[in-house]
């Protein structure tokens, strides 16, 4: 019997991912579906170690790798991720796998295997290259965007952008002059591009910019009701688990 935990902030991924797993392997056992930096390193405080921690790296209040700074994990680990390509060697090297969201089941069943055949010479996690590896420095964010309209192409400033979001499966950014554009990246990946100080990701359909509120008010339990310039058709609520993060953000100056 293999046992697992699941570090995961998004409910509807953490129950998806549980429920491959349990295909590929119907014995295994879970012992805790966790949510947050602080639920995780609480539980890994109180708590006897699983053979398998499947961890996201970007969490409701910070990222995970903050727990393995904080208490010592004596598992397997396998990130999912969204984030592919500069952060990956690291992966590679100091965890038993990495999975790209979404997560695809042959891919899963590759990590397992190869954690059964590891199993007994885990590597050992190395924090402080693998956060080398995943912050990237200030000119790899995006600074600008190519979006197409029609037959021709232009590029929008990130300065010009009030935020992102998707709709019925497309994603597109919105100009602060209320100008909307298709684009090709999914939010997962937006997220990594833009330079944290100026956007956040309120929840699974939006990323706003601090410049895009207008009024904000407090809303059903512990979330943030957002007003958006230029006005957007769907409410704009920060989820109860983005919440916490969000009110930080509000106020880093540092960030």
């Amino acid at each position: 019997m293999i046992k697992i935990v699941i570090l995961e902030d998004e409910v509807p991924a953490a129950n998806r991912l549980l429920k491959m797993i349990q295909e590929l392997e119907p014995d295994v056992q879970l012992l805790a579906t966790l949510q947050s930096v602080s639920a995780g390193v609480d539980w890994f405080r109180n708590a006897s170690p699983p053979d398998i921690l499947f961890s996201d790296i970007q969490l409701s209040d910070g990222i995970s790798f903050e727990i393995f700074k904080k208490v010592p994990i004596d598992c397997a680990v396998i990130f999912t991720t969204a984030f592919d390509q500069y952060a990956i060697d690291a992966f590679k090297v100091n965890s038993i796998d990495y999975l790209l969201k979404p997560v695809k089941k042959e891919a899963l069943k590759s990590a397992i295997e190869k954690f059964k055949r590891l199993q007994n010479t885990q590597p050992v996690l190395d924090i402080e290259k693998i956060l080398q590896a995943y912050k990237p420095s200030v000119g790899a964010y995006k600074n600008r965007f190519v979006v197409k309209y029609g037959e021709h192409l232009k590029t929008v400033d990130v300065q010009d952008i009030a935020y992102f979001y998707t709709e019925d499966k497309i994603n597109f950014l919105v100009t602060v002059d209320g100008r909307r554009y298709a684009i090709d990246h999914n939010l997962d990946s937006l997220e990594r591009m833009l330079q944290p100080k100026n956007f956040f990701r309120i929840n699974r359909q939006f990323i706003i910019s601090i410049h895009s509120i207008g009024e904000m008010f407090a809303y059903t339990k512990g979330r943030v009701l957002v007003h958006l310039n230029p006005p957007c058709k769907y409410e704009t609520i920060v989820s109860a688990e983005r919440s916490p993060a969000f009110k930080l953000w509000l106020g880093d100056d540092a960030a």
